[in-house]
């Protein structure tokens, strides 16, 4: 059997979706060796991974927040700004321009959090089976 160390650095790597025969140069081990072991330690690997999982996804939530709260600053500065003028000497087709702009943008953001929800989905189901 291998040492603890390289156990743990297995279960890192498996968790992470490494291929058997990836870990097996890697940590310089038969590739059936890693087979057995991970027969054994299958509950931690699996461990492993949900936490790898959540802590991904945890970041992609607080990156939408954070994006989602500076989008929200500017375009409240911007119609604080927009309130002290007169918009008057705006031409409609300019006034109309400038609107359909920021519905574009707002569905762009829109299109791009389902694109990262779909790739975090893909990566949570395509996992390794062990």
């Amino acid at each position: 059997m291998i040492e603890a160390e390289k156990q743990q650095k297995f279960i890192q790597l498996r968790s992470q979706g490494w291929s058997f025969a990836r870990i097996a140069q890697e940590l310089d081990v038969a590739k059936g060796t890693l087979i057995a072991l991970s027969r054994k330690l299958q509950f931690e690997i699996q461990n492993q991974r949900a936490l790898e999982l959540e802590a991904l996804q945890e970041q992609l939530v607080a990156s939408r927040e954070a994006r989602a709260r500076a989008l929200a600053e500017h375009l409240y500065r911007v119609e604080q700004e927009l309130q002290k003028r007169d918009l008057s000497q705006v031409s409609t087709g300019r006034l109309f321009g400038l609107a359909e702009s920021r519905e574009r943008e707002e569905a762009e953001a829109h299109e791009r959090r389902q694109q990262e929800y779909r790739a975090m989905l893909d990566r949570i189901y395509s996992e390794p089976k062990i």
